[in-house]
């Protein structure tokens, strides 16, 4: 057996510019060999290095400490959502399904050791200080949070109402590392709210909390009379939430019976989830759904359900493409959670949304319009004499689409396309009567 002796002190200079003392005794170098049918060797193996380190690192820990620290390194080797959840970041998760949280408001995941943003959720202090979705965060107050779970990295965030962190973000197109102080809040996110543009209802859901199916039956109430047009929903920088919320909210569009969603872990056999509810909230009414890369999770789930049953025309730009299915199992002895990545997220058809998203059915990019002057030039109605008979008798049998929209094209470009839509098919539907 070939030896490695190495008595002094060693200074290697990686490629990468980082320099690192490393003092060596004897080493024999010999193959560890796993039996992945036997876990004994397994068991040493991890036995051997916890061991280790609690005899030579440089700062005492305990047993608890290095067993979560064990846990938590292999839940985060799996995938970004995979993850240990103890007593602490349980009961946190558990708050934040019930929608009302402190903190800054913005959903995060981890891409290559890296903390992204998946979206800022409205209204929310992370969202008023202008974080995008796509954006790295790689300190908080001055501290690099490269390489850390995403449970250490919102600890760091979260804190007392009132008081500020700031955070160094890197985005995609600025040369620079851009600077943000953000006032930490209580977050109470509204699931639901709502308006009306004329006869056109808009629901904009923020998240799939536990609130989120009511907030919709109970928005709607409000805005349907036997006037209304259609329906815009809007699921932009909705990150997501929870499954059967998602599902609930299909099925308010779906006729009964309809596939909503299935998923499909490691066995062959997927779940399926159909739509149970007799009644549509808004029957034979043309939808418009919203969709931006902000748009994850439940977001896309019910963004694919409507999509493919051809009950929405999906408008925006492509979703953020998380499909996969988290289970938070508890272990027992109050050892905390896992929150463990179990399966796949399928829409009706087969597609995976998992790193595909979904692609609208018409790309509608951000953008803002504004109104042009008025030309002086004169037309045939300036004209003494001209005939205009006709011309009120089909103007009086159509529904004009006027400039009532100006404003929120102006505002909010997507949301006025989408607008322009559903009184465009009015329209046509009125036209070819």
């Amino acid at each position: 057996m070939k030896l490695l002796k190495i008595s002094t002190i060693v200074t290697l200079s990686i490629f990468v510019g980082f320099v690192s003392a490393l003092s060596f005794s004897q080493i024999e170098i010999k193959p560890i060999k796993f039996d992945d049918k036997v876990g004994q060797n397994q068991k040493e193996f991890l036995d051997d290095v916890i061991n280790r380190v609690k005899k030579d690192y440089v700062e005492e820990k305990t047993d608890r400490q290095l067993a979560e620290a064990a846990a938590s390194g292999i839940l985060s080797s799996l995938d970004p959502h995979s993850s240990y959840l103890n007593e602490d970041s349980l009961k946190e998760m558990q708050v934040q399904t019930k929608g009302e949280f402190g903190g800054l408001g913005v959903e995060i995941t981890i891409e290559a050791s890296v903390v992204k943003v998946v979206s800022p959720i409205e209204g929310t202090p992370a969202f008023k200080v202008g974080l995008k979705t796509g954006d790295y965060i790689t300190k908080v107050d001055g501290k690099n949070v490269i390489g850390l779970s995403i449970e250490e990295v919102v600890k760091k965030l979260r804190g007392k109402p009132g008081t500020s962190v700031k955070i160094t973000v890197l985005r995609k197109g600025e040369k620079a590392p851009l600077e943000k102080t953000i006032t930490r809040e209580i977050i109470k996110v509204r699931a639901v709210k709502s308006a009306k543009f004329k006869d056109i209802a808009y629901i904009k859901i923020n998240t799939f909390s536990e609130q989120a199916y009511a907030g919709l039956e109970s928005e709607l109430k409000k805005l349907k009379d036997k006037n209304l047009k259609g329906l815009v929903l809007d699921l932009r920088n909705n990150p997501g939430g929870l499954l059967d919320q998602s599902v609930k909210i299909s099925d308010a569009f779906l006729n009964k019976g309809k596939l909503v969603v299935s998923i499909k872990g490691r066995d062959s056999e997927s779940k399926e989830y159909l739509d149970e509810s007799d009644e549509s909230l808004v029957p034979n009414l043309p939808i418009v759904v919203l969709i931006n890369e902000g748009s994850a999770s439940a977001s896309e789930i019910v963004a694919g359900a409507l999509q493919d049953h051809k009950r929405a025309v999906i408008m925006g730009v492509k979703s953020f493409g998380k499909g996969s299915v988290q289970t938070v199992i508890p272990l027992e002895k109050n050892h905390g959670a896992l929150r463990l990545t179990t399966a796949l997220y399928y829409t009706p058809s087969g597609r995976s949304i998992q790193a595909h998203g979904i692609e609208p059915d018409i790309e509608v990019i951000n953008a803002k319009i504004e109104k042009a002057e008025q030309s002086d030039r004169d037309s045939e109605a300036d004209l003494k004499g001209h005939i205009q008979l006709q011309q009120a008798i089909e103007e009086a049998k159509k529904e004009k689409i006027g400039e009532d929209n100006l404003d929120t094209y102006g505002q909010d470009y997507q949301l006025a396309r989408a607008l322009d839509l559903i009184r465009g098919v009015n329209v046509y539907k009125s036209a070819t009567k």
